[in-house]
């Protein structure tokens, strides 16, 4: 069985990267370019290493939670796709949650919930389950998401019914 410490270095790597800076030069590089390509790349690299609760203190500091944000406003599909993305992965520490839900992150996932992008849509379902807790339920089941989630219930898309289901069949999570 390996120490706790064992299991953190071999997450981090031996190779004596900086996952801070590494992240922080991502950010700048978005900041930095105009090519779309290049800011749909960073974005995903940013959404990646969302996936890994190591990171999250890091993307908290460099507020990549507000450029996930800010990307679901853009007309660029790739871009929401990745940030919403990159939400989700946040939205299991409380922490990022809260952030999400005082910064009004509800509304501009709810907007996601009418993508043509199907793993958009997946993205935004999950986010939504994944902010509900009895202060927002209220807010993520307003009539217009319940309406929307019964639409996606009846789809074709297995993925899209089964999540619209399990929303519309479950209460809020127990985390908080």
């Amino acid at each position: 069985m390996f120490s706790s410490h064992a299991s953190l270095k071999r997450r981090t790597g031996g190779n004596g990267t900086d996952r801070f800076q590494f992240i922080q030069s991502l950010v700048s590089e978005f900041q930095d370019t105009s090519s779309k390509a290049c800011r749909e790349q960073i974005v995903a690299n940013l959404a990646n290493f969302a996936y890994d609760p190591i990171n999250y203190e890091h993307l908290r500091r460099l507020n990549v939670l507000d450029l996930f944000l800010d990307m679901l406003s853009e007309d660029n599909e790739t871009l929401v796709e990745f940030a919403i993305g990159g939400i989700c992965n946040l939205c299991l520490d409380p922490l990022n949650r809260h952030h999400v839900v005082s910064n009004s992150g509800i509304p501009l996932i709810v907007q996601c919930l009418a993508s043509s992008n199907e793993e958009t849509v997946l993205s935004a379902m999950l986010t939504m389950k994944y902010l509900e807790t009895s202060e927002t339920r209220q807010q993520i089941r307003s009539d217009p998401v319940v309406e929307c989630m019964t639409k996606y219930s009846s789809s074709s898309n297995a993925r899209l019914r089964n999540l619209a289901t399990v929303f519309l069949q479950d209460g809020p999570p127990t985390v908080q």
